[in-house]
């Protein structure tokens, strides 16, 4: 059996486990920057605030409603998320987590439990232990399992956060109950396409031939389909390295200060480095990007990027950050405002087994460099150790005005009871 626990309106679910009053009140969270709306609350769906709106020109639809509004805090969100995924692996070892909200656990050898009442523990633990509220689907394949999921938090007051499919019945009046384009995995146009063929719920799409979908589709959609059939064939996902790290942001005004620029630049290719070292790899090539604000129609726009190649793989910070900056400064133009900038390394090798060059390597300080700098900002957090080129005070600078506290990661907005 395959379970999927996802988190009620999870940003606005952490805001109200340090924040009380906010329990029952509409809450919007921004994206980066405070541009649009990212995350609701019940209330604020059911007042009519849709999702991805620009919070400019709905500041009055807001206030009038009494939306809270809240910018990203993603220190909170991220330590939460932590919380909630380490209590799944005490419930079983086998948790593939899908999202910072969402996370698939596999139930091997538990042949004889009731399933149902084993939902029930895993929702009130997280509750009980972080504040969370949480819906739990259970099936015997992931892809009814979040079926299983939505019917859960759809009607939550009779459910209780709990559905479990478990019998034939249950999976065939579930699948009738989803429509086609509610189903995990299928997309607006894979939708469309099922729709003219005559497919409005999940079970006219599993009833469809299937040679058809195999012929018609992929291999993906036939695996869908079996899923949804009670067939297991989508199986947990295993931890692989990424090809590619990138680290990409929006600044929180536009500049043509090329000094500000590189500092960003900098930043942006640490945290590149550090990700590097955090999965064992090293990079031939470092990518940067550099664009204005293309909203702005009235003022000149100038878009590019450079690649610059790599002698030997490195995971320096040092080095990294040196390249990014070389090739930054070789596609900026003066005069022109930038928005969002960006570095990505490619060419990802295990640090530990790739061809040596004979005349060109890397500084062997830099190594030992690296692992000490990694230490210290483990052990002390908030990124104490950087390049000298970089922001000391602030790593990520955007505009976050409607701000919570970081009560769990900042030790300065820990809660005090008075």
């Amino acid at each position: 059996m395959f379970a999927l626990v996802d988190c009620n309106n999870f940003y606005a679910s952490c805001e109200r486990v340090f924040n009380p009053n906010l329990r029952g009140r509409p809450i919007a969270i921004l994206s980066n920057n405070d541009g649009c709306v990212i995350s609701r609350s019940d209330e604020a769906k059911a007042l009519g605030l849709p999702m991805g709106a620009p919070i400019f020109k709905w500041e009055g639809f807001c206030k009038a409603n009494h939306i809270e509004v809240f910018s990203s805090n993603y220190p909170l969100y991220g330590d939460m998320s932590s919380r909630v995924m380490s209590i799944l692996k005490q419930f079983t070892p086998d948790v593939d987590v899908y999202s910072i909200d969402e996370a698939f656990l596999e139930f091997k050898g538990f042949d004889n439990y009731d399933f149902n009442n084993y939902g029930k523990q895993i929702r009130g633990c997280i509750l009980q232990w972080t504040g969370i509220p949480t819906c739990v689907g259970i099936a015997p394949t992931k892809a009814l399992s979040k079926v299983a999921n939505k019917i859960a938090r759809k009607n939550i007051k009779k459910t209780g956060g709990i559905c479990v499919i478990d019998t034939e019945e249950k999976r065939i009046k579930a699948l009738q109950w989803i429509k086609i384009e509610d189903v995990w995995g299928i997309g607006w146009g894979l939708s469309k396409r099922l729709k003219a063929k005559g497919c409005k719920t999940a079970y006219d799409f599993v009833e469809l031939p299937d040679d058809w979908v195999r012929n018609t589709f992929s291999i993906t959609e036939w695996k869908l389909k079996k899923d949804l059939e009670g067939i297991p064939t989508l199986k947990l996902d295993d931890v692989k390295a990424k090809r590619a790290i990138a680290t990409t942001r929006s600044f929180d005004y536009t500049y043509n200060d090329i000094n500000y620029i590189k500092e960003r630049i900098s930043t942006f290719a640490t945290s590149c480095a550090e990700k590097l070292r955090k999965q064992g790899s090293s990079c031939h090539m470092v990518y940067v990007m550099l664009s204005s604000d293309r909203h702005k129609k009235d003022v000149q726009q100038h878009r590019a990027s450079k690649i610059v190649s790599l002698p030997y793989p490195t995971d320096s910070s040092l080095i990294i950050g040196q390249c990014a900056i070389e090739a930054v400064v070789s596609i900026y133009k003066p005069g022109i405002y930038y928005k969002r900038a960006g570095v990505i390394v490619m060419g990802l090798v295990p640090t530990d087994n790739h061809q040596l060059q004979l005349f060109y390597n890397e500084n062997p300080k830099h190594k030992p460099l690296m692992r000490t700098i990694d230490r210290l900002n483990k052990k002390y957090a908030d990124y104490k150790i950087k390049l000298g080129n970089q922001d000391l005070k602030r790593t990520w600078k955007m505009r976050q005005e409607r701000l919570s506290p970081r009560y769990t990661t900042n030790i300065n907005d820990i809660i005090k009871v008075k």
